[in-house]
């Protein structure tokens, strides 16, 4: 396992669509252990593989809190939600992607997502809370999608000028 470093707005890779992985092989398995590692020191709840620079439909998460004996990590290849609620939650939001910056997002309350597992069997996971969150959140991110995207125009655009600043001092 190896820890990747975790790119920021405003890098390309975070707004393309990515492509479905096409064969759960060791590729897919050792890069979903580097992820867990990645998001394991970031700290981070969630992961998807464009974050680490890698435009394929592979996401990690654990949302096991402090209160949990052992983590719970999950492994979904090529995510897709197939059914949402109309009742919605709202969750503070926050990225490792976006680093330092929170707000609170408005999503479906449910979720049921339909995956493949490391082993490459189709499953199936319904979802409320902050685990309905975060799957949507990361999907999102294969779809080029941020949570930024969901703020009014005014906070979004303040945001992501804020990052295009610190990009370009930075190269």
């Amino acid at each position: 396992m190896a820890k990747r470093p975790i790119l920021i707005i405003p890098d390309p890779v975070l707004r393309r669509v990515a492509e479905p992985v096409t064969a759960v092989d060791d590729r897919i398995k050792s890069l979903a252990d580097d992820m867990l590692e990645t998001m394991y020191a970031a700290p981070g709840i969630g992961l998807a593989a464009p974050q680490i620079g890698i435009s394929e439909r592979l996401v990690v998460l654990d949302v096991a809190t402090e209160d949990d004996a052992e983590p719970a990590p999950m492994v979904l290849i090529n995510p897709e939600i197939v059914a949402r609620s109309e009742e919605t939650s709202v969750y503070e939001e926050g990225c490792l992607s976006i680093p330092d910056y929170t707000e609170d997002v408005e999503r479906p309350a449910r979720v049921t997502v339909r995956y493949l597992d490391r082993e490459g069997a189709e499953r199936t996971v319904d979802a409320d809370g902050l685990l309905a969150t975060c799957l949507q959140h990361e999907i999102d991110h294969l779809n080029g999608v941020l949570f930024v995207d969901y703020l009014s125009r005014l906070k979004r655009e303040r945001v992501l000028k804020k990052f295009a600043k610190q990009a370009k001092l930075g190269a």
